[in-house]
């Protein structure tokens, strides 16, 4: 192994443990804890930043994820590794309107049956709007049409419950379902094939038939924009969740720290706990929105939920379920347009080419 590549190693290794360390307090506090301790922004900030314990591993942090991001962009490591795997996520491409549909439809479905409206913070009974736009995600039938209704549902609802915000995801996620449709398998799919099919008796009742494939053809030029909807919709959640729920109130997130005893996992302060967090979600959708090293970051973002739902286990699966899914399809899609990822000059169409198609 090269020195370079030992070097890489290296610091991937000392972020991965960063990431491990931080990712844990990563959740919807108020989901978690009912009270929050005494402290303002201002007086914690204030306190934070000339305390060196505090400063100290932050700036570590960032140092050190700046060497990885230098380091990588220098002796670029493991190119056929990086480019098979590129290669392999976009053999699921066809599947990301199915992902989403998914991703979106369960926790409506689950917030009808569970008693609250979208956000477990929010208790407000709409048991059968929810449960019926999250079946007609599921079954993917008027797929555009019911995720622009969502999306009204939910935009309304922010404007009398503001907690709505918690699951700011709604807007990237729904606005992407729309863009791209419903996909495959999906009901849409299967009556416009019928519908389609000439002689059919349903081909000659359906009345939607002809609109959607007009529908189709003009949005079509614009659906090479999906991974640029769903990149910033998710990275606009992580930087108001980092600032909004951690920064700006750090009494409820330095809650969660006690409630759990996070300081016995990793012997921080509790104030570098919080900070590191909300500064970790906020650099994380910041490079999201720039299309910044895309699908690792959709990839730290997928570990970071994942550390969440074992290190609290009071915090509600469903509230993560749309967030894991717009990650998963960032795997799939990269950065896409207006990304810098989509802009830099990296040398790997030949490594790419040369990857064999499986059997």
């Amino acid at each position: 192994m090269s020195r370079a590549t030992r070097l890489a190693s290296g610091c991937c290794t000392v972020i991965v443990l960063l990431v491990l360390a931080v990712g844990s307090v990563m959740a919807h506090e108020e989901y978690v804890v009912d009270d929050e301790h005494d402290v303002g922004a201002a007086e914690f900030l204030t306190d934070a930043v000339v305390d060196p314990f505090v400063v100290g591993p932050l700036l570590a942090g960032a140092i050190v994820s700046l060497a990885v991001v230098v380091g990588y962009l220098v002796f670029r490591p493991f190119p056929k590794d990086f480019a098979a795997f590129r290669f392999a996520m976009r053999e699921y491409t066809d599947y990301v309107p199915w992902l989403l549909r998914i991703s979106f439809g369960i926790p409506l479905i689950g917030a009808g049956f569970g008693g609250y409206f979208i956000s477990p913070a929010v208790d407000v009974q709409l048991r059968i709007l929810q449960i019926a736009l999250g079946f007609l995600l599921l079954f993917g039938l008027a797929t555009r049409l019911v995720a622009l209704v969502t999306l009204v549902v939910y935009l309304v609802g922010v404007v009398f419950e503001p907690q709505l915000l918690l699951q700011l995801e709604f807007v990237g996620g729904l606005l992407a379902i729309a863009l791209v449709g419903s996909g495959r398998p999906s009901a849409d799919h299967v009556f416009s094939r019928v519908a389609g099919t000439p002689g059919t008796l349903y081909g000659r009742i359906d009345v939607v038939y002809g609109r959607a494939r007009a529908f189709k053809s003009w949005i079509e030029p614009y659906e090479q924009f999906l991974p640029t909807v769903t990149r910033i919709g998710l990275g606009v959640t992580f930087v108001y969740l980092g600032v909004s729920q951690k920064l700006l109130r750090p009494g409820i997130a330095l809650s969660v720290v006690d409630n759990y005893d996070l300081t016995a996992v990793v012997p921080v302060s509790p104030e570098l706990w919080v900070m590191g967090a909300g500064l970790t979600e906020a650099a994380l959708g910041l490079a999201l929105i720039a299309g910044v090293f895309t699908r690792a970051g959709a990839a730290t973002a997928i570990t970071m939920f994942t550390l969440t739902l074992f290190a609290l286990p009071d915090d509600p699966v469903l509230a993560h379920v749309a967030l894991f899914g717009m990650a998963s399809v960032l795997l799939i899609t990269g950065g896409g347009p207006y990304s810098v990822d989509n802009r830099m000059t990296v040398v790997e169409d030949e490594v790419e080419s040369a990857t064999p198609s499986p059997a």
